[in-house]
């Protein structure tokens, strides 16, 4: 079966808009867009390229989709836009319309739970979610998600979109943790309940980006 890996970057009060850039995503009257870039390291870039040599797909929110759209594809020196470009990518949209404009793109069909469970049961590498938090509460809640990568950075923003809000209980392990040299802790969970599964099938837990530790 093919996991749901979410990887995204937050701050200690677990907010997750707009880590990236000062425009990227500014409602609510958010501020503070960027806050992420001081913080990154060599360390954080090789658990990312660790991250993307286990994905076969990426899943996005319509948002997140076209923010990436927007800007990707025009950062010509930077290594990841060929691999963003050249990777399979669903979307998760009730307003979008195919053809979508981004090479190897899908846009899921139906009620977007079915379409993930859907894909889950195929055989396959990872399909990691980036940004997507409207979707990522969807997911949260039919208990879709098989891991999270989180880059915890250490500042508090005080506002901000944020990645657990109000919603249904959940218990996770963490399976690996590393920090950089900035001081942002990568931390790696798994529902308890999956590890608990394995361990009575006497199974190891998979090994992913971020499980170093030190």
């Amino acid at each position: 079966m093919t996991r749901v890996v979410v990887f995204e970057n937050l701050s200690l009060d677990g907010v997750m808009q707009a880590p990236g850039r000062a425009d990227e995503d500014v409602r609510g009257g958010f501020a503070r867009g960027g806050w992420a870039i001081p913080y990154a390291d060599q360390a954080m870039g090789k658990v990312a390229a660790e991250s993307m040599a286990t994905t076969g797909a990426l899943l996005f929110g319509r948002r997140t989709y076209e923010d990436f759209y927007n800007v990707w594809p025009h950062r010509k020196n930077n290594p990841f836009t060929e691999v963003l470009n050249n990777t399979l990518k669903y979307v998760a949209s009730t307003t979008l319309k195919e053809p979508l404009p981004w090479s190897n793109s899908v846009l899921l069909k139906g009620d977007v739970t079915q379409a993930v469970t859907e894909l889950k049961a195929r055989p396959g590498k990872d399909i990691v979610v980036l940004g997507s938090g409207s979707l990522l509460q969807t997911l949260m809640t039919h208990n879709l998600i098989d891991e999270y990568v989180l880059q915890i950075h250490p500042l508090v923003l005080g506002s901000g979109s944020r990645l657990f809000n109000d919603g249904p209980f959940a218990s996770l392990r963490l399976v690996g943790s590393t920090t950089t040299t900035t001081g942002v802790v990568i931390a790696t969970y798994q529902p308890a309940e999956a590890l608990s599964a394995q361990t009575k099938a006497g199974a190891e837990p998979a090994v992913t980006s971020g499980r170093n530790t030190k």
